[in-house]
């Protein structure tokens, strides 16, 4: 599979601050990936590294398996990392030609990028009378414009409304199906969630995972559990199981984290044997919510 970006030892320090700490991560061609992490955490000095309008203190990337210079590389990249900045008293029509006319791109495609961004109704309107989303599905369709092998989005609903943000991850969903990889940054982990096929978790700009979205929760899980009595007896059978990674308590439910493979009726037969009668019993599998906080707040 072609690799669209590689990343090595990614670093950019302003002053003290590390804002990009030793970042490496590949972007596959044909994936949709999210750049994830609270907010301050890297990821837009990322997105500006790339794109060449932040320096980076050391590293390197690569566009197109290094077969091409980053100027080279650009010209087939769909960016959008600040808010779109249009004409106000011009159409959407004309706000796309003047953008083909600077790019020195055919503007051909304007109708059929309008169309896919779903403001071809729109299209002799001034942008001055679009809402938030529209300008910034606007913006998505201006990044369309040259046919990009990759669209760069950062933070793309920010500051919408849940219907325009409904929409704009229809719209990448819609992109993607077409071939065109994706990298979007989000500090919205219901977002990575939703469009992406493979995620980089990063905070203070140290990536804590990278892979598919959905191996983020291949643990092997959780039991909850409840006795009525000889709670004590309970916890000490259940730390000495070997399966057993540890076990906490949440209010009167006691939590057993497995590291290894155990279903519900294997851990029911063992406590029996062991005198232990449960009056509660329930396997777990962890949330993509949980599995985030857990490496953000554990690292």
């Amino acid at each position: 599979m072609e690799t669209i970006l590689s990343l090595k030892n990614l670093d950019k320090k302003y002053g003290a601050v590390h804002a990009v700490n030793n970042l490496s991560f590949d972007i596959q061609k044909g994936n949709v990936y999210g750049i994830l992490g609270p907010n301050g955490s890297g990821k837009s000095t990322t997105l500006g590294i790339i794109l060449n309008v932040v320096n980076r203190t050391s590293g390197e990337f690569s566009w197109f398996d290094g077969k091409l210079s980053t100027h080279e590389a650009l010209k087939k990249v769909g960016a959008i990392i600040e808010r779109p900045n249009f004409y106000p008293y011009m159409t959407a029509v004309q706000n796309l030609k003047l953008i083909c006319t600077i790019k020195g791109i055919s503007s051909e495609k304007i109708d059929e990028k309008l169309k896919t961004v779903n403001l071809y109704d729109r299209r002799d309107s001034k942008f001055k009378t679009f809402s938030l989303g529209m300008k910034q599905r606007l913006a998505i369709a201006s990044a369309l414009l040259n046919d990009p092998e990759i669209l760069i989005l950062d933070e793309p609903t920010n500051g919408l409304d849940p219907q325009g943000i409904h929409e704009i991850r229809q719209i990448i969903q819609k992109i993607a199906s077409t071939g065109t990889t994706i990298l979007l940054a989000s500090h919205l982990l219901d977002e990575v969630e939703k469009v992406c096929s493979h995620v980089v978790v990063i905070r203070k700009g140290i990536k804590l995972y990278s892979g598919r979205v959905d191996e983020m929760t291949t643990s092997n899980g959780l039991f909850e559990l409840k006795v009525e009595e000889n709670e004590a007896n309970l916890l000490l059978e259940l730390e000495k199981h070997p399966s057993i990674l540890k076990v906490t308590k949440e209010h009167d439910i006691v939590i057993a984290t497995l590291n290894d493979t155990l279903t519900a009726s294997e851990m029911n037969s063992f406590l029996f044997k062991k005198g232990i009668v449960l009056s509660h019993l329930v396997k777990r599998k962890p949330s993509l919510e949980q599995q985030f906080l857990d490496l953000t707040n554990n690292n």
